[in-house]
C-alpha cells in the first residue's frame, strides 16, 4: 500500500476512534448527569488511561522487535546487529518516554491488571497473519536495494584499508588535476524517458550559447574482491560543466551518472517479449518505487546519506537541458561555488 494511501486509511482510524470516543463520552455524561454523581477528575482519569494505553500499545509493538533480536542472537546464533537500532522510530520513543513521565509525575502503575488481558488478545489477533505468505518486494523496490547494496556501497564509504572513501576520492582528484569539485556528492541522474546514454554529453544541445557537458578522466577506480570475483572494478565519472559566455564563466566540476538499474529498466521493456512476467509492468511506477525506496534507504544508511545526490531531468523536453539542471543544483547544493572555483585560480 502507499504511503498516502496508509495515511489515509490511518487518519479514517482516527475519525472512527474519535467517533467511538465521542460517543461513549455522551453516553457517559447522560449517565454521570442522570445519577448527580459527576467526577470532577474523569478528564485526568481519562487522560491517565490514555497515556497508559499508548505505553501498552508500544510495549507490545516493541516485544516483536525484541523477540527478533532474541531469537536471532540465540537460536540462529548471529552476532547482534547494531544497525538494527537505525530502525527505531525515533518518534515513538519520544512517545514511550513521554508516557513513563506522565504515569511517573501522577504516581500511577506502568502496568495495570489489564495488560496481560490485553497482550494477550494481541496476540491471539495477530496469530492468523502467521498463515499469510509473505509478501515478495516488488521490482522497483528490489532494484533500488540492489543499487544500493551493489554498487553504492563499494563506492560510496572507506573500507578501512586502501580506499578512504568517495570524498576523500573527489579530493584527492582536484590535487592532483588542480581543478575544483565543488559539492563532493555522486549526481545520480534519474531521467524521464529511464534513457541512459553511455555519456552524458549526449544530453549536450546544439546550440553554442548554452551550458554543456564535457566528460574528463575518471576518478580513481576501486578495486575490490566481490561474489567470487578478483579486483573487480568500479569507478566514476567525472564532468565538466563548460559555460558560455564572453569571457566564459570558470568549469565546475561534478561527478555525475544515470541509474544503471532504470538503463536495464528500460532494456527490460525494450525487450518485453523476452520477459512475459514483466509484460504488464509499468515502468514509470517501477522506477518511482525505485527513487522512494532508494530514498529512504539513503535516508537511513550512515555511510552514504548526503553523498548521494538524485537529479531528476526530463529529457522529453527538448527545452530542458542536462548541463543547466545540473548547474542548478550545484548552485542549491554550495550557493558560494563561484567563489570556491575563483579562490582556486
Amino acid at each position: 500500500m502507499e504511503k498516502h494511501n496508509r495515511m489515509h486509511v490511518f487518519a479514517l482510524q482516527v475519525i472512527l476512534a474519535i467517533c467511538i470516543t465521542v460517543v461513549i463520552s455522551l453516553v457517559t455524561l447522560l449517565f454521570v448527569i442522570a445519577s448527580k454523581s459527576l467526577d470532577l477528575n474523569d478528564k485526568h482519569k481519562w487522560m491517565l488511561t490514555i497515556v497508559r494505553y499508548i505505553l501498552y500499545i508500544l510495549t507490545i509493538q516493541g516485544s516483536k522487535g525484541l523477540s527478533v533480536i532474541a531469537y536471532n542472537v540465540f537460536h540462529e546464533k548471529r552476532e547482534l546487529d547494531v544497525r538494527v537500532l537505525q530502525n527505531i522510530n525515533m518518534l515513538q520513543l519520544v512517545m514511550y518516554a513521554f508516557s513513563v513521565m506522565v504515569l511517573i509525575i501522577n504516581q500511577q502503575k506502568f502496568f495495570a491488571e489489564d495488560f496481560p488481558l490485553i497482550f494477550v488478545a494481541c496476540l491471539i489477533v495477530k496469530y492468523p497473519d502467521l498463515e499469510k505468505k509473505p509478501m515478495s518486494a516488488n521490482y522497483g523496490v528490489g532494484m533500488a536495494c540492489s543499487f544500493y547494496e551493489g554498487y553504492l556501497m563499494h563506492v560510496i564509504p572507506s573500507d578501512g584499508g586502501s580506499y578512504g572513501g568517495f570524498e576523500q576520492n573527489v579530493t584527492s582528484y582536484e590535487a592532483t588535476h588542480g581543478v575544483v569539485v565543488p559539492v563532493k556528492k555522486l549526481f545520480v541522474v534519474i531521467t524521464k524517458s529511464l534513457y541512459s546514454p553511455p555519456n552524458l554529453e549526449l544530453f549536450n544541445k546544439p546550440q553554442d550559447d548554452v551550458i554543456k557537458l564535457e566528460s574528463c578522466l575518471s576518478l580513481e577506480f576501486v578495486k575490490k574482491d566481490v561474489a567470487g570475483v578478483k579486483d573487480r572494478i568500479y569507478k566514476n565519472s567525472v564532468y565538466k560543466l563548460r559555460r558560455a559566455g564572453s569571457p566564459p564563466s570558470a568549469p565546475a566540476y561534478l561527478v555525475a551518472e544515470c541509474a544503471t538499474p532504470l538503463h536495464t529498466l528500460r532494456r527490460v521493456m525494450d525487450n518485453r517479449d523476452l520477459y512475459e512476467e514483466l509484460s504488464d509492468v509499468n515502468p514509470d511506477d517501477v522506477a518511482e518505487d525505485f527513487c522512494n525506496t532508494l530514498t529512504t534507504i539513503l535516508s537511513k544508511s550512515s555511510e552514504c546519506r548526503d553523498k548521494i545526490v538524485l537529479v531528476f531531468y526530463d529529457d522529453t523536453n527538448p527545452e530542458s537541458n542536462l548541463a543547466e539542471v545540473l548547474l542548478d543544483k550545484i548552485r542549491e547544493l554550495e550557493p558560494n561555488f563561484e567563489n570556491l572555483i575563483i579562490a582556486k585560480k
